[in-house]
């Protein structure tokens, strides 16, 4: 198979200059608008490397095997567009709109897309074509006529791909954190080496798809098929599988959570390790670190894990009603239906955590007061956690930062979000009665009435 680099080495394209390409985008605009002399946008082989085609509208225009190497595309509509083989090397296409667009065969080696809307885009194979002297366009008669579709070494944080078709692409040491995959199409994809930390691949599809040496902490992969899939050497600490997954032999070769030999003894010795530490204020002891553990299940009512390190750590349906965990570190944990109720989680870092269906009924989420010089205040965050169905009533939850949180369904009755920060955040269903939002930040809040 061959590498997207356009429609063949011998097709001719024509540079255009940026005036020249400002003339079609105001035919195409006018096109868009039905209005007199619009003509759709034919760029069809055209060079256009390096030139600013950021915010313009190109939905439904002809892009297929244009040169687009390092061009500028932030913002573009290019809903629906024919962007078949067409090269976007390096191309920069930040939060640009690209549903529906057919990019099969295409090249985005290193491009950006971080923030773009690439819902049902379609980057499946492409069949490799040329042009003779007049014009006309032929199949390459070679075996070698299969155009793959690259993203390799590109940026793809947060951005949406639900329903993408990308089957047989080559995705390796690519960026997709954050990234939205519900319902995409990965079949026998090569996405060695790649980022997906907390990527949502809900119903996702990965079979025969190569994750060999892929992080995936803090991903939700429920309900996606993993027949045949590679995981050799990666990383899925944190990442939320259904339980038949688990049975998978398939995961075998991947980095899970780890057990402990003799959990009461080792969990009593740590702890005991951690008090000492805290009571003398880091001069004796050891600072527990129970990163990447799986300690599912456990009753661990009051327990003091202050400052403690639990990046990636799973406590699904675990019992920490109570439990003082101010500024400890839960990073990517996976804490699905556990018990939090009442817990001192002050300061806490609960970044891309999975928390739903969890019970932080009057939990204190409020900030920590540092004993400094500087009055420094330590928010408890929550960016991008997932917190649909929680229990949240008469949480404090006073300034800490929500930003991208899901708290869809979640029951924040009589809770405190006095300036928290809910930038973007998902509040779709959630019950907010006596809730207190004094100089709350709810700008691009999902779902929340008035």
């Amino acid at each position: 198979m061959s590498s997207a680099q356009g429609f063949g080495s011998n097709s001719p394209r024509t540079k255009l200059t940026q005036s020249q390409l400002n003339a079609i985008l105001l035919r195409h605009q006018a096109f868009r608008k039905s209005q007199p002399g619009g003509v759709r946008a034919n760029l069809k082989m055209r060079d256009l490397s390096h030139l600013d085609l950021s915010g313009i509208d190109l939905s439904d225009a002809d892009l297929s095997g244009a040169k687009l190497f390092s061009a500028r595309l932030t913002g573009a509509n290019l809903c629906n567009a024919n962007l078949y083989a067409a090269d976007l090397r390096l191309a920069n296409l930040e939060k640009a709109d690209l549903r529906r667009a057919d990019l099969r065969g295409a090249c985005l080696r290193g491009a950006v897309l971080s923030e773009a809307t690439l819902v049902e885009v379609d980057l499946r194979d492409g069949t490799l074509l040329h042009y003779d002297a007049s014009g006309e366009m032929y199949a390459h008669e070679y075996e070698d006529s299969v155009l793959t579709s690259e993203l390799t070494a590109a940026t793809i944080r947060g951005a949406d791909l639900s329903r993408a078709k990308i089957a047989n692409a080559f995705v390796m040491q690519t960026d997709l954190t954050d990234a939205v995959l519900r319902g995409t199409k990965f079949m026998r994809a090569n996405l060695t080496g790649s980022n997906l930390t907390g990527c949502d691949l809900t119903d996702a599809d990965l079979t025969e798809a190569n994750l060999s040496g892929a992080r995936l902490s803090g991903a939700v992969m429920t309900g996606c098929a993993i027949n045949r899939t590679n995981f050799s050497g990666a990383t899925l600490i944190g990442a939320i599988l259904d339980a038949a997954q688990m049975r998978s032999p398939n995961l075998q070769a991947a980095v899970l959570a780890k057990t402990l030999e003799n959990p009461e003894d080792d969990l009593r010795e740590m702890l005991m390790e951690h008090l000492t530490w805290i009571d003398s204020g880091g001069k004796a002891g050891k600072r527990a670190d129970l990163s990447a553990l799986d300690l599912s299940g456990r009753k661990l009512d009051g327990i003091n894990l202050s400052a403690a390190i639990l990046q990636c750590i799973a406590l699904r349906g675990a019992n920490l009603s109570g439990a003082s965990m101010a500024i400890a570190d839960l990073s990517l944990a996976d804490m699905r239906k556990a018990n939090l109720s009442k817990a001192d989680l002050r300061g806490v870092n609960f970044e891309r955590a999975t928390l739903t269906g969890a019970d932080l009924t009057g939990a204190q989420l409020g900030p920590v007061h540092i004993q400094t010089m500087s009055g420094h205040i330590w928010r408890a965050n929550l960016q991008r956690a997932r917190l649909g169905m929680a229990l949240l009533c008469k949480a404090d939850l006073r300034k800490a930062n929500l930003a991208g949180a899901n708290l869809a369904g979640a029951d924040l009755t009589g809770a405190d979000l006095s300036e928290a920060d809910l930038t973007g955040a998902d509040l779709t269903g959630a019950v907010l009665d006596g809730t207190t939002m004094d100089q709350a930040i709810v700008e691009e809040a999902i779902g929340l009435a008035g």
